[in-house]
């Protein structure tokens, strides 16, 4: 279940990935992702708290289709804020980074601690 921490005005989307990922949260995530497109906006920042995300509960169709919105639409993500308690997702994001950067060049993605959080704010409202 994915639910939105706080409403960002700008260019900026903050939510948070609670215990599953579905193919309804795609479709949500996806439509706050739109709704910034709408308002103007050619860059949006995210702000991704998975501290309660269970990575077995990522549904297949739901990764394939995030997957490939993320590819169709990648000049339209900024700087993403990765928000966890996980060693293992901070490797995660350490690696994707490097990917990401050679598809978006010019933006990060970066991995915070939960203790973090508002620095992980204050990275996606400032960019």
């Amino acid at each position: 279940m994915i639910e939105q921490i706080k409403i960002i005005d700008g260019n900026a989307i903050a939510f948070e990935v609670i215990d599953s990922f579905t193919e309804t949260d795609v479709k949500l995530a996806h439509k706050l992702i739109e709704q910034k497109i709408n308002q103007g906006y050619d860059v949006i920042h995210f702000l991704i708290k998975v501290d309660e995300l269970k990575i077995n509960h990522i549904g297949l169709k739901a990764g394939f289709m995030d997957i490939s919105y993320i590819l169709k639409n990648i000049k339209q993500f900024g700087n993403l804020a990765i928000v966890g308690n996980s060693e293992t997702i901070k490797t995660l994001v350490k690696m994707d980074n490097f990917f990401y950067n050679i598809l978006n060049k010019g933006f990060e993605e970066r991995y915070f601690n939960i203790s973090e959080i508002d620095q992980a704010f204050e990275y996606i409202e400032t960019n």
